[in-house]
């Protein structure tokens, strides 16, 4: 079997130790990325066949590492490997361009099985997720795309969503475990992207899509 050559991305450091001593014989791990500048640069020098994606993470979240990698037109193939089961996560990096979602419950043998898969051009999902993925793309009862929520980025939404339930920015900063400059960035970003002008407008905005 060909030898699968991949990039670990996630922000938490004794995680990404632990998938390198899991996956199997038949990966090669050439290289980490803790955030998405990283993970962007290092994808663009290393050119893996495969990159592991963790969905939350420092500057955007996974959903940014897809776009800015696969819209610069790379042929890199992309599995999120995440905790969360989370509608919204599940479908942003599906629709992001990603070839399947693992939860971090899999073990070291069906995760390296994932990854073969994907480098052979598979979609995997972990069992519990793939009727709901199939369920969202495929029923005609599945809500539409709303574009202006889908220009949004995770962190982006987590902002959003915060500031809809009432949060100061300090007190957004502490959840997110980012600066409030950083918080202000997100929401300066958020009222470009939607066209809207205070952080009052945004609540509105939110709760009409229920993501409070």
């Amino acid at each position: 079997m060909k030898t699968v050559r991949v990039l670990i991305v996630d922000d938490h450091r004794l995680f990404r130790s632990g998938v390198r001593a899991e996956l199997g014989p038949s990966i090669q791990v050439v290289g980490e990325a803790e955030d998405v500048e990283t993970a962007v640069r290092t994808i663009a020098e290393l050119e893996p066949d495969v990159v592991l994606l963790d969905v939350h993470m420092p500057g955007g979240g996974g959903q940014e590492v897809l776009r800015r990698v696969l819209g610069a037109g790379s042929q890199v193939r992309f599995l999120a490997l995440s905790v969360s089961d989370a509608a919204e996560d599940v479908i942003g990096v599906i629709r992001g361009g990603a070839r399947g979602y693992v939860t971090k419950t899999i073990n070291g043998t069906e995760l390296t099985d994932a990854v073969n898969r994907v480098a052979e051009g598979d979609a995997v999902f972990s069992p519990r997720l793939a009727g709901f993925v199939l369920d969202a793309f495929a029923s005609t009862e599945a809500p539409p795309i709303d574009p202006e929520l889908d220009s949004l980025t995770t962190r982006e939404r987590e902002v959003l969503r915060l500031i809809a339930r009432g949060y100061a920015y300090k007190e957004i900063a502490k959840e997110l475990f980012i600066s409030v400059k950083t918080v202000e960035t997100h929401v300066s970003s958020v009222l470009r992207k939607l066209q809207l002008s205070n952080r009052h407008e945004l609540s509105r905005w939110a709760t009409a899509r229920r993501l409070v």
